[in-house]
């Protein structure tokens, strides 16, 4: 075909060796898998315009183009398809990229205001497909799983299940959805590869025939948040508070949607990962943070930690943890006087403020760390009783009341962060938190509930636009060096301006919680460190009860069985480990303070990555929810951790080679809590038995392959000035890794991590030494050389003095 060559009406095909894409004779597009002729999935775009839908095929004619081009994923087919010529209405535009090399394509929709007059678009539509030409998987769509992402704290819960168990029939996900066939192994994915302007609501419809389910309507819409925070804090509000996102596009001018992933093959598990690698480097995400290990407040004492007992768990992290890598120390909420005012401690609790209390924290070398809700206000707030006009309103003007902070209590608002006021305020709580308080890593919570559509200082902003400005300020008040973490909130909005995220929902002092935090960590294992450095919420091993917080606190202690569960979970995660217990309980508790311990745990986060659950989407019917995470640590060791999520023993046979280990190896198998040999019923097969509420963490060691040292690659500069801050960094392979980097700068001064700075104070050649460390203990040296020159000037020269501008 000839680039730019116009078809009116015609059946356009590109077929890469993985994805087969068409568009079809009455412009509807179509994307298949190779060699078969059936189409995964059929569809149409659309639009809400003026507060109806216009629909593509409403439309009397169309014209397509076809270029070639190159994108995300190399190489692609593109075609652009324009819907025009119905009365009083813009015309509706689709580019379409297939990809010549990657089972993928992508899709953006826009508006194209041709109507001579000004137009309202509340939505525009991706995906609009109906009855037979959805998700068309080789097989009965009876045998069809679904995992629907959400909010990062499950608002409504991210689910994984089958077809047709949905509520109200419907499977409705936010930015990513993937359908999957147990019995064909066939997969379709969709997910925003942008969140520039909108959310992105994926709504899979459902239906019955003959007491089968099949799918009757599938949608994605690039629109605002007010269906989902209808359903969270919004859910009491009258309707005038629920404010539908409606942009203006003026005459000449055009509107478009997110950018949507597609893609169809027989690999889920790469269609995940594909995904996130994209975000990652569309969004420049920021994952070169560590895997913080500490200690935070909440599931500790929720409301109730004072200047005391917070100190008294510093105390014993720095006495009895730190010396195994776990230095945070995080206050969560009940600290402040009220959310939205952050800076102003609670004088019941912490009647001599934070600042002192920090200052012993860092005595202790710990890292102090801080939670809070960064766009919400309640009405015991300064800034609610001073400046309410910093608040997002409705039409009236008036600030809309979302939600309460608990059990009715007070009152909360969302802040503004378009008016200059409330930028001002957030910056300044910021940097006050940074350089007053010296916090470290900082918790930003609550940004799905704060991320409401309304009227802004700045018109027509959106609530993603609201969120992505706010954490910009933030961003900026703290610097670069500062953690933030991002909790609750659309999991894609942030990346690139957040270290960390969540990936689950609460945890607590009970079995049960574990379990319904596990569908996020498993469902979102392809963000860590794609998106952002995943953090899976606290994890409890003490026998620890709180009888005021019923689901959290647990009324019961936590068997030894689930807290090896809860501590799992976190490693699994390959991102953050924080214990949410109250320390000194641990004390009379050994082994529960040897799960703490447990040098493989901490290694497999330390190491980074996260385990893939290599079930995700297959697993059985009576394990209920995936529960076998597979990590490989190196060419010779690698993790296999197996839950029991049920109420009954389960018994689960693995063989090694569907774990892609050879079947000449000769292996060394032990569970890391007890370091009992496993079971191998027959040469190359694992039996794992669990009694119910219980998990089974394997290291497998290939005796054939010997312990080496981490294949190191050095980074280090030629040469700088004295007195100028260098940087030295230190790469591994992910076959012969390094858990730990320890540098030697040649002027007496000492470093570990992975990557460093570093000022030389004296002229001179320096003979830099890093040492780094494997899983087996075995270390590799790499030496340089860094030349250093001049001397630093010790002359008073008011012309070269700068005022600090934050």
């Amino acid at each position: 075909m000839l680039a730019g060559l116009v078809f009116p009406a015609c059946c356009l095909q590109a077929q890469s060796t993985s994805l087969r894409v068409e568009v079809q004779p009455n412009g509807a597009y179509s994307i298949g898998v190779p060699g078969s002729t059936q189409d995964v999935l059929t569809a149409n775009v659309a639009a809400k315009i003026n507060g109806r839908w216009v629909y593509a095929p409403d439309y009397p004619r169309h014209t397509a183009t076809h270029s070639s081009t190159h994108g995300y994923l190399g190489a692609a087919d593109e075609w652009e398809v324009t819907y025009s010529g119905l009365a009083g209405e813009p015309n509706l535009v689709y580019r379409l990229r297939a990809y010549r090399n990657a089972p993928f394509a992508d899709l953006k929709v826009i508006v194209d205001n041709t109507t001579g007059k000004a137009i309202q678009v509340q939505s525009i539509r991706e995906v609009e497909a109906s009855k037979n030409s959805i998700a068309n998987l080789g097989a009965a769509p009876s045998s069809d799983r679904v995992l629907s992402d959400s909010f990062s704290e499950d608002r409504p819960a991210m689910q994984i299940h089958n077809l047709g168990d949905a509520a109200n029939h419907m499977d409705r996900a936010v930015g990513s959805q993937l359908i999957y066939n147990r019995q064909s192994r066939e997969s379709l994915f969709l997910g925003a590869l942008t969140s520039q302007r909108f959310l992105t609501v994926l709504r899979l419809h459902t239906s019955t025939i003959g007491g089968a389910p099949t799918i009757s309507h599938y949608e994605v819409d690039s629109t605002g948040t007010t269906e989902l925070e209808k359903e969270n804090s919004l859910q009491n509000s009258p309707a005038k508070d629920q404010i539908e996102l409606s942009l203006p596009v003026a005459p000449g001018q055009s509107l478009a949607s997110e950018t949507l992933l597609l893609g169809a093959s027989k690999d889920y598990h790469n269609q995940l990962e594909t995904y996130g690698s994209l975000i990652k480097r569309i969004h420049h995400a920021r994952v070169s943070a560590p895997p913080l290990m500490g200690w935070w407040s909440w599931t500790a004492y929720y409301f109730g930690l004072d200047q005391g007992t917070a100190l008294t768990n510093a105390e014993w992290e720095s006495e009895h943890l730190k010396q195994y890598g776990y230095n945070i120390f995080h206050i969560d909420e009940g600290y402040q006087y009220a959310r939205g005012e952050y800076i102003t401690p609670n004088a019941t609790l912490f009647p001599a403020g934070l600042t002192p209390m920090e200052y012993e924290v860092r005595g202790l070398g710990l890292v102090p760390g801080i939670w809070t809700a960064p766009f919400e206000v309640s009405v015991r707030s300064w800034v609610y009783q001073k400046h309410p006009d910093w608040l997002i309103k409705n039409a009236q003007g008036q600030p809309i009341p979302a939600g309460n902070v608990v059990d009715g209590k007070d009152q909360l608002y969302m802040l503004d962060t378009t008016n200059p006021g409330a930028q001002a305020y957030l910056h300044k709580t910021y940097s006050t938190l940074v350089h007053t308080w010296d916090i470290h890593y900082i918790k930003l919570d609550f940004m799905d509930d704060s991320a409401i559509e309304g009227y802004y200082y700045r018109p027509h902003t959106t609530a993603m636009e609201a969120q992505r400005i706010g954490l910009q300020i933030i961003r900026g008040a703290v610097g670069n060096h500062v953690y933030l973490d991002k909790d609750g909130s659309v999991m894609l909005n942030p990346v690139g301006l957040v270290d960390y995220g969540r990936i689950s929902q609460d945890t607590g002092h009970t079995f049960g919680s574990s379990r319904d935090a596990a569908t996020g960590i498993a469902a979102r294992y392809y963000m860590d460190r794609n998106f952002f450095v995943s953090d899976p919420d606290a994890f409890t091993v003490s026998t620890q009860v709180i009888k005021d917080q019923d689901w959290h606190g647990g009324q019961k202690g936590l068997t030894k069985n689930a807290a090896q569960v809860s501590i799992s979970l976190a490693a699994v995660s390959g991102g953050m480990l924080e214990i949410g217990d109250n320390l000194p309980s641990l004390e009379d508790e050994p082994q529960r303070q040897a799960l703490i311990e447990n040098r493989d745990l901490i290694d497999m986060v330390k190491l980074g990555k996260a385990s893939v659950p290599l079930d995700l989407m297959s697993y059985a019917p009576s394990d209920q929810q995936p529960s076998i995470f597979y990590l490989k640590e190196s060419k010779r060791q690698s993790i296999l951790t197996v839950f029991n999520w049920t109420e009954h023993p389960t018994k689960h046979s693995i063989r090694l080679a569907d774990l892609g280990l050879a079947a000449n190896g000769q292996y060394e198998i032990t569970n890391i809590f007890d370091h009992k040999s496993a079971v191998e019923p027959s040469p190359g097969m694992l039996q794992v038995d669990l009694a119910k509420h219980s998990v089974s963490v394997l290291k497998i060691v290939n005796q054939t392959i010997p312990a080496s040292a981490p294949d190191v690659t050095l980074h280090c500069p030629a040469s700088g000035a004295t007195g100028a801050t260098l940087s030295l960094s230190a790469q591994t392979t992910s076959s012969d890794p390094a858990l730990s980097f320890a540098w030697s700068l040649g002027d007496g001064v000492q470093q570990q991590g992975a990557q460093i700075r570093h000022a030389w104070t004296e002229p001179g050649d320096y003979q830099v030494h890093l040492t780094a460390t494997s899983l087996d203990d075995v270390s590799a040296e790499k030496s340089c050389t860094v030349h250093v020159s001049g001397r630093i000037s010790t002359v008073f020269d008011p012309a070269k003095i700068k005022r600090y501008k934050p």
